[in-house]
């Protein structure tokens, strides 16, 4: 965020004036009382301000497009590396990028990718099929460290040279230029959301010319002084816990139509912060709807600014299956069984979100989840007995791990864990102990599965419910549970590899099954529902999407005719 500084501030009367004329009173007094607490906070130092200031949530950990993995840092990846794909604002759905075209084989299993010819790094250097060649066997490598590895397996031969760590060669992979401006690509089996696929930041084009120079410290390639740009924007300035400044960048193939010259993308994890930088007009756009205070999320949702919107995402509980008493599949169950998911929405998320008994949100891609298990204490009480805790005597005391911060979603994280504490408590006898901790370490835990249960979210890359299912695979390095089930395995590598939809989705739900009835590594809690922040008399291009892309090339401001490029 912008530094800060100790100072007497008033809130702007303007400001409290359109609050109020837009709020009852006993709701205005609500939202005043959490944005008198930022009074003490105000004060920025004066700088040129940029054609738009987005408040993106926490600060990014990197903006490498392939290493990547928190939604924060996702965002600004996607707007300085582009793929064969991109999203489109408006539906979230795959459309051309880089590539303008392509065709499909009649097994589905080649494509065929035809790159535009005005395609450019920011440099003013043609991009190449090899280029993309390059960035996807980068991405493949063990040494890179990317988590969604899993997105290139498949990628003919993908998981086979991830795997094999004995000299791979990984020219082996199923991705060739056929000429500058042709790349093919063969699939281990038809897959159809690959070209949605494309389109994710995993998938981008990244600069060879940066990186291999670099060697040994590959890592930091995204901090060179001249840093080529595939997408719409290119880096001008990165300050930690301050800004990133992106500037268009000219040499893009869209880029007649990337209206906004510069972006200062803000890291706000603190609501009162958040909330003040919008409300007094410093900032134009809340795109993080976790840096929200959810206290407000019922009543913000009414000002004609707040939008809500549905989208592919969930919210849910990881559970460590590597270590007692989560090892047993009854204690698993037993524990699910107890949560009153629709007392967590009704009283804490406040955002009309529906309970989640099953992992993928119905009607993703037009798939039908099965139902998982219903509350029941009676019966969990039994389960928890049967595995050799009657009434919990002998239970551990088991730890919630959550990340913890000034964040509204950090806040909700809390919330949950306490009233998942007196229901445990309540049902099952168990105790359950708060474990908070920041953001960097809570994701170096969960990667290590060093943890009792903790709190996840996922929000679905592509409208197919494989962005989910994929999760749970033994080989995912998004797993983080420990569980590992050969059935499910191959219930999704088979039903990937169906072309017929309505046996493909029988094999899903037999697989999403086993996860979120038998097996239980995790607990699904509720499906999310969008909230972000802008004046729609203001800015444009920005949309309510199921795959929550709002591309940041998209957004333009309407009320300063000198700042919009025709």
């Amino acid at each position: 965020m912008f530094p800060l500084r100790i100072v007497s501030v008033a809130f702007p009367l303007s400001a409290r004036c359109r609050i109020r004329a837009q709020l009852p009173a006993p709701q205005f007094c609500k939202v005043f009382a959490c944005l008198a607490m930022i009074l003490c906070l105000a004060g920025c130092r004066a700088r040129d301000r940029a054609t738009l200031v987005i408040l993106n949530g926490s600060e990014p950990e990197t903006i490498d497009p392939q290493v990547c993995t928190g939604q924060p840092d996702g965002r600004v990846a996607s707007a300085l590396f582009e793929g064969l794909t991109r999203f489109n604002a408006q539906s979230g759905q795959a459309e051309p990028g880089i590539a303008h075209s392509w065709e499909i084989s009649n097994d589905g299993k080649i494509y065929t990718f035809h790159l535009r010819t005005n395609a450019g790094w920011s440099t003013g250097d043609r991009i190449r099929a090899e280029d993309v060649v390059y960035s996807w066997r980068r991405a493949i490598n063990p040494a890179t460290g990317v988590d969604y590895v899993g997105q290139f397996f498949y990628v003919k031969n993908g998981e086979f040279l991830h795997t094999n760590r004995s000299a791979p060669d990984y020219t082996l992979l199923g991705v060739r230029a056929l000429d500058p401006l042709t790349v093919e690509v063969e699939l281990e089996n038809p897959t159809p959301f690959f070209v949605d696929l494309c389109a994710f930041h995993t998938l981008a084009v990244v600069p060879r010319q940066t990186i291999e120079p670099l060697g040994n410290e590959a890592d930091q390639w995204i901090r060179s002084k001249v840093l080529p740009c595939s997408g719409a924007y290119q880096l001008d300035d990165w300050r930690l816990n301050d800004r990133i400044r992106l500037r268009r960048n000219p040499h893009y193939w869209d880029a007649a139509n990337v209206r906004a010259e510069t972006i200062d993308v803000l890291p706000t994890e603190s609501p009162t912060a958040t909330l003040n930088l919008y409300f007094s007009g410093q900032a134009d756009f809340i795109v993080d709807n976790r840096s929200i205070p959810t206290e407000l999320n019922d009543i913000l949702r009414t000002r004609p600014d707040f939008h809500s919107f549905t989208f592919l995402a969930v919210y849910f509980m990881r559970l460590n299956v590597t270590r007692p008493p989560f090892n047993d599949a009854r204690v698993r169950r037993a524990i699910a069984m107890v949560i009153q998911k629709r007392r967590l929405v009704e009283r804490i998320t406040r955002m009309g979100e529906p309970v989640a008994t099953a992992l993928v949100p119905p009607g993703c891609g037009g798939y039908e989840p099965p139902e998982g298990l219903p509350f029941n204490p009676e019966e969990a009480k039994r389960l928890l007995a049967a595995a050799g805790f009657p009434g919990g005597r002998g239970f551990p005391v088991i730890q919630y791990m959550f990340n913890a911060g000034g964040g509204g979603g950090s806040r909700l994280h809390e919330q949950i864990g306490v009233e998942m504490q007196r229901m445990l408590r309540e049902h099952l006898g168990i105790q359950l102990q708060m474990q908070p901790v920041e953001w960097k370490s809570y994701l170096n835990e969960q990667s290590h599965t060093n943890y009792d249960l903790c709190r996840s979210s996922w929000i679905g890359d592509y409208n197919d419910p494989n962005t989910f299912l994929d999760l749970f695979l033994s080989t995912s390095l998004n797993n983080r549970t420990g569980w590992s089930n050969p059935e499910y395995d191959r219930l999704i590598k088979q039903g990937n590899a169906t072309l017929d939809q309505h046996k493909r989705f029988a094999l899903l739900q037999q697989a999403e099954t086993i996860l979120v009835r038998d097996e239980l590594p995790i607990i699904p809690i509720y499906y999310y529902r969008g909230l972000f922040a802008f004046d729609t008399n203001r800015l444009g291009g920005i949309y309510g999407n199921l795959t929550d892309h709002h591309p940041f090339g998209a957004i333009y401001r309407k009320d300063s005719a000198d700042t919009l490029r025709r």
